[in-house]
């Protein structure tokens, strides 16, 4: 029954992503994967238009966290679930094990959520940032990699999280000049302080959407976005489920031409951005499909082959 409503929701929410469910995510374990994206696309869009004041906000995500909590904890159901809370009730009922990537991404995503709330028309602080982005990281990538190669056994590394959490720096950055003007203020209160605009100032969007104001600041989270995405890039290099690695680098080109196009514009923030609908981002995304996929055989190629060459060395002569 959840099966249908995922999948309805996510095709209607982003073909991208969708498609890249269907051809990436393991057998048997799509429908869970509409699922979960579906249940958080629902909840996003419920804190950003349905709730109209903070009260409404917070009472709906305190619902949803004693639900997954006691989900979590096989505690049973919060009483009269509708059919979006169903979708998470049917994903966690699937995956029990409390230690899981599965259980990571929801209660990382489900934090999130919970900050948006919270924050809405206020200034919020650089801590308060970089944790909304490096949680966000650690969300994608749990999530990518619980339904990726789910038996694989992915190494701990530094720089495992980075490739995700650059891909969030440029969402805010996408999104900034909306977000804005729907009260999520994603430049850190102590640059705003330096610019002269004081805590009381947050609904002066004039001033909040300066140009002058602004552009010293997309600069400097251009330059981080890029060396995040170089350092994952390398921990992607590094995997060995193909399916997991190619995710990874759609889902890194996918904001990388966001990048490409601010830069171009002199790191000044449009309303919209829509590079990865042109022709010339699909033809790249194929070719970094063939590439990718090229390097990586011909990487496992040697991998046997080394491997076949230490076994000769090993075996007595004679």
């Amino acid at each position: 029954m959840t099966a249908k409503l995922a999948r309805k929701i996510t095709w209607n929410s982003s073909k991208q992503t969708y498609y890249t469910i269907r051809l990436m995510v393991d057998k048997g374990m799509d429908d869970d994967c509409y699922r979960s994206y579906s249940y958080f696309r629902w909840a996003d869009d419920v804190i950003d238009e349905e709730c109209q004041t903070q009260a409404e906000r917070l009472a709906f995500i305190q619902r949803q966290t004693r639900l997954v909590d006691g989900l979590c904890r096989n505690e049973g159901l919060v009483d009269g679930l509708i059919s979006e809370e169903e979708l998470i009730a049917d994903l966690i009922d699937h995956e029990q094990d409390e230690s899981c990537k599965l259980h990571s991404y929801v209660r990382n995503f489900l934090a999130i959520l919970e900050f948006d709330a919270r924050r809405k028309g206020r200034q919020v602080s650089q801590d308060e940032l970089v944790w909304y982005s490096e949680r966000l990281g650690v969300a994608v990538t749990d999530a990518i990699q619980h339904f990726i190669g789910h038996e694989h056994p992915y190494a701990e590394d530094d720089r495992r999280y980075l490739a995700a959490t650059a891909a969030h720096i440029v969402h805010m950055l996408r999104d900034m000049l909306e977000d804005i003007r729907e009260g999520y203020i994603n430049i850190p209160q102590e640059y705003l302080a330096e610019q002269g605009i004081a805590p009381e100032d947050t609904q002066n969007l004039a001033a909040l959407c300066d140009p002058v104001v602004l552009r010293p600041f997309v600069k400097a989270q251009i330059e981080l976005a890029r060396r995040y995405f170089a350092a994952g890039k390398e921990y992607l290099d590094t995997l060995q489920v193909l399916r997991c690695k190619l995710a990874g680098y759609l889902y890194c080109l996918r904001f990388e031409g966001v990048l490409d196009a601010i830069e171009g514009d002199g790191y000044l923030l449009r309303a919209e951005y829509r590079e990865r609908h042109k022709l010339k981002t699909l033809v790249k995304a194929l070719g970094l499909v063939v590439s990718i996929s090229v390097r990586h055989l011909w990487q496992r190629f040697g991998d046997v082959v080394g491997w076949q060459n230490r076994e000769c060395e090993l075996k007595p002569s004679g």
